[in-house]
């Protein structure tokens, strides 16, 4: 089947979307799909085809994560598009690109899917700094809608943006598939112990040291901070207890969380490491004793299933979404609060071998669901569907 697919950011970016959007295409060229994928350039430059990938040139916003608007239309990119003869569009992006999606699918009476990754609500004070953010909200609902309304599948990668679709008044049919997850990449036989070992020593990470990661895009969205804030409370209860945190990621709420480990006092506990290529991730995961988040944004949570992957204890923030991966107690640990956290971390460091084995172990099978081969097997029923709809 020949696909072309559309998305607003792609590797080098690192992000879920670009994620999801890269095992995606992974999985369908392994079982012999034809895929071209249409992107914003990264860095500034022409436009550029190379190893299957349209690089459309575009302005970087330097305030939303470097994201880049194109034009809505390049009558270039639809040739080089229509030369490729695609059965199916696939759009990962309400961006300019995403709305190019449409045009071309428009024009190519082709089948287009939509894969609705991110609730934009959750962002709308990037835009608004608060003022107006109600109506800006009432906006992105009903532009929302109209998406959903006009394509030929919808896709979203779990039930709670499913229920946010019923909610702003949708009814069209959800297809919900999580995204597919290359397990592979996070077995024990990719552990490095001699550059753990080396990480260890250069950032004074002794044998009795317990090691937290942070990780993601650092923004306002993630609660980075309410991570931080309950990491000082417990090292308050327990400062006997040596931890350690390591933060990886870069963002706009970098200079913030600075501040705000100087502030707790907690400043020669927590490594901020900045952003790292995609390839780099499973060494944290490694590197860690827990994972946490307190983000209630997320779509899917790719990164509690890539710790869970690697065998490292996950400590989430409660959230419904979280609900079908995470079992408290079973596969991962929840908290609500502050006070919650503590009393978690406290009931993780004081579990025998045994019992965070069982743990890790149950975790894996989890994990199993989010194969990228049933992946594979979920798109290509909806591709199937959509193109029998167009007949």
């Amino acid at each position: 089947m020949k696909i072309a697919l559309f998305t607003d950011t792609y590797p080098p970016f690192i992000n879920g979307v670009s994620t999801s959007c890269y095992n995606l295409v992974q999985v369908l060229k392994k079982h012999g799909n034809d895929v071209l994928v249409v992107t914003p350039r990264s860095t500034d430059g022409p436009l550029e085809m190379k190893d299957g990938i349209i690089y459309v040139p575009g302005i970087e916003l330097k305030k939303l994560y470097g994201y880049r608007i194109t034009n809505l239309y390049s009558p270039k990119v639809f040739r080089m598009i229509r030369d490729f003869k695609p059965e199916i569009i696939h759009n990962q992006t309400d961006s300019t690109i995403g709305q190019f999606a449409k045009i071309v699918a428009g024009k190519l009476k082709t089948p287009i899917l939509y894969t609705y990754h991110t609730s934009y609500e959750d962002y709308t004070y990037y835009a608004t700094h608060g003022y107006f953010d109600r109506l800006a909200k009432k906006i992105i609902r009903s532009y929302t809608i109209n998406v959903a309304d006009n394509t030929t599948e919808f896709i979203t990668p779990s039930y709670k943006t499913m229920q946010y679709l019923r909610r702003a008044g949708s009814d069209i049919y959800v297809n919900i598939i999580p995204t597919g997850i290359n397990f592979d990449l996070f077995g024990d036989d990719k552990v490095d112990f001699d550059r753990q070992e080396a990480f260890r020593k250069e950032h004074d990470i002794t044998s009795d040291t317990k090691v937290f990661l942070i990780l993601g895009r650092i923004a306002k969205e993630k609660s980075m901070d309410f991570s931080l804030k309950s990491l000082s409370l417990y090292h308050d209860r327990h400062p006997e207890q040596k931890i350690k945190v390591i933060l990886v990621g870069g963002g706009p709420q970098l200079d913030e969380l600075k501040e705000l480990v100087k502030t707790l006092s907690i400043k020669n506990l927590v490594d901020f490491i900045g952003p790292v290529p995609a390839s780099e991730v499973p060494f944290y995961y490694h590197l860690a004793d827990v994972y946490t988040s307190a983000s209630i944004t997320e779509t899917q949570g790719l990164t509690f299933m890539e710790a869970m992957a690697a065998k490292t204890i996950v400590l989430a923030r409660f959230d419904t979404n979280l609900a079908e991966t995470i079992i408290d107690n079973e596969t991962g640990f929840f908290f609500r609060d502050e006070e919650d956290f503590v009393l978690k971390v406290e009931r993780i460091f004081s579990m025998s071998p045994k019992e965070l084995d069982h743990i890790k172990k149950s975790a894996i099978n989890i994990c199993d669901t989010y194969s990228l081969e049933k992946f594979y097997d979920r798109i290509m029923e909806v591709y199937r569907r959509a193109i029998r709809k167009c007949w």
